[in-house]
């Protein structure tokens, strides 16, 4: 539990940081032409760190180990095509697989 708490203050700052540059209406400067995309900039440094690390615990926790073997599993399931027109299923495919021409 107290591992968590570190955690939770760093993402609470994360979070909290960037509002600072919307607290108060500035004067027009160069430098304010771009305090949105640096907000926008900040935001995607934050949320792609935590996905890299909440990727890396599902890593460590096992989660994408022996992957291959796991796709083939939802093709083995026979349900019925619901895709497929009618119309499809009754023409008859050339041998060779090409159409006529």
């Amino acid at each position: 539990m107290r591992r968590i708490y570190p955690l939770f203050v760093v993402l609470l700052v994360a979070l909290a940081v960037p509002g600072v540059a919307l607290a108060h209406e500035a004067p027009e400067s160069n430098q304010s032409k771009w305090v949105m995309a640096d907000w926008m900039m900040d935001t995607f440094f934050i949320f792609s760190g935590l996905a890299f690390v909440a990727f890396l615990a599902a890593w460590k926790a096992g989660h994408f180990h022996e992957v291959e073997s796991h796709a083939g599993i939802a093709l083995l399931v026979e349900e019925e095509d619901y895709y497929t027109p009618d119309w499809a299923l009754e023409e008859e495919e050339p041998a060779d697989g090409h159409a006529e021409r």
